[in-house]
């Protein structure tokens, strides 16, 4: 006897013969049988599946219907980016606006018990100085560092958390943010390096300003084709200083011109651009487990923390493996600490 999943027929006279109790299912022999079946049962069944059964009585609309249900409901999941499994999967459509735009935002992308798992607690470690972090990987990056003590420190920022607690390598997060990139950026991505940014509440100073990524970078003979997943481990508001990009930026022929925030590189690591009247600022607020991923190029930045709560981000940055090689070939890390501290500015300021 072939049964489908969905019927409730409890009245079948071969539920015996099925071993079951209760049929769970359209029964074919009760509804489609033509031989030793009564009319009268199976217009019984036709009246308790009228929307599924024929007018003989036959399921094969029932599978028809299934089939293209499930054929659909593919389809739709196709076009739509998403946790698939243990992977992430991103649609064309998010694709397009990457290149098109510089930058995409892909919901979903860690669940919140996903964060309490791997993320949260590590995170509030370094917030709360329970992993030590040496020298310049934890300073201020607003650009009024000057004077303070890392509990003051408004716009608060750990580079390489991943170097200074490696039981955060290898994470879910490190995982499906390897998914996207290979999918935005074709393959052979890898982690460049990752970034804790977190902005003290009411902080009106907690200001990541105006910059392309490639401003922060020495020049390459490689591909330095380049996708940054910015985590929102909170949700991420207007209020609490969101990401805010320029879309398009990133198809300037030339970068724009940076300097420093403070008055010299060693007063603050951060640099800045300014802002064109015609500048089409978008800012992209995201739910806590959502992330944004933007290009080498695009020009973005972030707001002030107004509101009363931590705004926190992580980011974990990928690269190509051939550049990666030649940045370290060259000594260079991303650490604040390193010796080869290109002041790629001075080219871009010319």
């Amino acid at each position: 006897m072939h049964l489908l999943r969905g019927c409730a027929h409890a009245g079948c006279p071969v539920v015996g013969r099925s071993g079951n109790t209760i049929c769970r299912t359209v029964c074919v022999p009760c509804c489609t049988s033509d031989n030793g079946k009564s009319r009268s049962l199976r217009t019984s069944c036709q009246q308790r599946h009228p929307l599924t059964l024929n007018a003989r009585g036959r399921i094969a609309d029932v599978q028809v219907a299934a089939s293209s249900a499930v054929t659909q409901k593919t389809a739709v999941s196709a076009e739509i980016s998403g946790v698939r499994g243990q992977s992430y999967f991103v649609s064309n459509n998010d694709k397009q606006r990457f290149k098109e735009q510089g930058y995409v935002h892909l919901p979903g992308v860690m669940s919140d018990e996903e964060l309490k798992q791997d993320i949260d607690d590590v995170y509030e470690a370094f917030l709360n100085g329970s992993i030590k972090v040496p020298g310049k990987d934890l300073c201020d990056m607003s650009g009024n560092q000057e004077g303070r003590t890392p509990d003051q420190f408004t716009l608060y920022n750990v580079m390489l958390p991943r170097v200074y607690h490696p039981a955060l390598q290898g994470n879910l997060y490190e995982q499906r943010c390897k998914d996207v990139a290979d999918q935005l950026q074709g393959g052979d991505m890898q982690i460049d390096y990752d970034q804790i940014l977190a902005k003290r509440p009411h902080s009106e100073d907690a200001v990541f300003a105006w910059h392309q990524d490639m401003a922060y970078w020495p020049p390459f003979t490689s591909d330095i084709s380049a996708a940054t997943c910015w985590l929102a481990v909170s949700d991420s508001t207007e209020e609490n200083g969101c990401m805010r990009f320029l879309p398009g930026s990133q198809k300037e022929t030339e970068l724009r011109k940076h300097a420093p925030v403070g008055k010299t590189r060693e007063d603050s690591h951060a640099l800045y651009l300014s802002l064109k009247a015609d500048d089409n600022v978008v800012p992209v607020p995201i739910k806590r487990g959502d992330i944004t991923v933007h290009d080498e190029r695009v020009a973005h930045g972030s707001g002030p923390n107004l509101s009363a709560n931590w705004r926190k981000a992580y980011v974990v940055a990928f690269r190509k493996a051939e550049c990666i090689a030649e940045e370290r070939s060259l000594g260079f890390t991303h650490s604040h600490n390193d010796e080869y501290n290109w002041d790629v500015f001075q080219h871009h300021s010319k």
